[in-house]
């Protein structure tokens, strides 16, 4: 019996990328010429497997089952020859992530990731845009949100909450914090939108005027570099202040927190959390983010 190969691969790539656009990308064709090609299997096969929708493709019944026998086999194909090669290591992981979650929380957990599994390589890229996992060449994305991503796969790791640090050098030049409006007696250092003591206060139920004044930053790593600096109180989330509470470079004058609505997730693609590699990661990551809380 002849395979088609080709007309295989054409259809498995339409699929994980969920669009005949991020098929016909990675084979050098047009749109058009990989529609074809669809076409030209589904007549070979005599069923329709991929439907046209607002959002790019969709299986039919049909084609999951045909997807769901095919896509592994032809991944081992393409990462055998990628070693062949020497064009991509077979069991490579592309995340991207925060410059935050990424400095704060990440990194140093890897250390404990590759020597469990020395075999499969980790590359973190840092970003605060969204990627768009469908076409963008990333596999999996740590998200902070509330885990809802049309089209993709989402598994729950932790729901961090904002806490008040300061520096103890800055905390024993003035008075204690007692309450929560107490902390406005204090150079206070904000988001980039200059909101999160107003929705500390008023999530905690207190009404007090907020100063403008003090340091801005877009990233939680700044505000807690600032913090330990005694530039102001910071209020940053509990997992990026961790190290250097621990260190006593910070402390917390205040111990209310504000538990967070969001929560951070693991974000992908269906196709792509079946790779064994990336299943390891997942189960290591989720057991990790299990300890942080």
């Amino acid at each position: 019996m002849k395979i088609p190969f080709e007309l295989l691969h054409t259809f498995v790539l339409a699929a994980r990328a969920e669009r005949m656009a991020g098929a016909a990308s990675t084979l050098g064709l047009t749109p058009g010429a990989v529609s074809q090609r669809i076409k030209e299997l589904e007549s070979v096969v005599g069923r329709q497997l991929l439907v046209r929708s607002p959002k790019g493709v969709e299986f039919t019944r049909a084609g999951q089952r045909l997807f769901e026998r095919i896509d592994d086999p032809l991944r081992a194909l393409e990462a055998a020859y990628a070693d062949a090669s020497g064009r991509r290591h077979p069991q490579r992981i592309v995340i991207t992530t925060t410059p935050s979650f990424a400095a704060n929380w990440l990194v140093d957990r890897l250390t404990d990731f590759a020597h469990s599994h020395p075999k499969i390589e980790v590359a973190v890229e840092t970003r605060n845009s969204v990627v768009d996992l469908r076409s963008d060449p990333v596999d999996l994305a740590i998200r902070h949100g509330l885990g809802e991503y049309p089209g993709l796969v989402s598994h729950w790791l932790m729901a961090p909450a904002q806490i008040v640090v300061g520096s103890p050098r800055l905390l024993e030049r003035g008075p204690p914090i007692k309450r929560p409006e107490d902390c406005l007696g204090y150079p206070l250092l904000h988001d980039i939108e200059q909101k999160d003591w107003a929705y500390w206060l008023e999530a905690l139920g207190r009404k007090s005027e907020v100063p403008k004044s003090g340091n801005a930053f877009s990233d939680d790593a700044l505000l807690v570099r600032a913090a330990v600096a005694g530039q102001g109180l910071a209020l940053v989330y509990d997992v990026y202040a961790a190290k250097d509470i621990a260190a006593g470079r910070l402390v917390q004058p205040y111990k209310g927190r504000w538990p967070s609505r969001f929560g951070y997730y693991l974000v992908g693609r269906a196709d792509t959390f079946r790779r064994p590699a990336v299943r390891r990661f997942k189960t290591w990551l989720t057991a990790e983010a299990s300890k942080a809380m």
